[in-house]
């Protein structure tokens, strides 16, 4: 599903991390893409440890996959604040929950919603590379764009 693409990170202890995300938003022309999530979450650490990051894409009605690689900026406090203000109160409620998240609780109720800005965190990806492939009947298409000074690409053997 394109709106909730796998956000791949370095876990603190070294190993692959990965996730499904919410996607917010698309800046094509700044090469940007944006979620959402809690700054106490285990992402948030990792991208602090490592900010290179990528999001993976998949397209069933296309049978198309996208492979984004990036560097992840955490944005929170007073530069999330636009964006945190513009949201409508029931998409507040999961951020800044009691405990934070991976925490362990004794059952799944066990967890209160308290929509504060204060666990609150934007996670844009500045895109470094593309990498698409599109499995067709019989005929499959790979392509990869990286970013120097502008943006170039190349096919790629499927």
């Amino acid at each position: 599903e394109t709106r909730t693409p796998v956000l791949s990170t370095l876990g603190t202890d070294g190993a692959p991390e990965a996730r499904t995300v919410v996607l917010r938003a698309v800046d094509p022309e700044a090469g940007t893409v944006t979620v959402y999530t809690d700054l106490r979450s285990a992402k948030v650490a990792e991208i602090g440890r490592e900010p290179r990051a990528a999001l993976t894409f998949w397209d069933p009605a296309e049978s198309l996959q996208l492979r984004l690689r990036g560097t992840a900026v955490i944005l929170s406090g007073a530069d999330a604040n636009p964006i945190w203000r513009a949201l409508p109160p029931h998409a507040t409620a999961d951020y800044g929950t009691v405990p934070a998240p991976g925490s362990e609780i004794p059952e799944p109720a066990q967890r209160a919603t308290t929509g504060s800005i204060s666990g609150f965190a934007v996670l844009v990806v500045q895109a470094v590379s593309l990498e698409t492939l599109h499995i067709g009947r019989g005929r499959h298409r790979r392509a990869r764009f990286q970013k120097g000074d502008r943006w170039g690409g190349a096919w790629l053997a499927p």
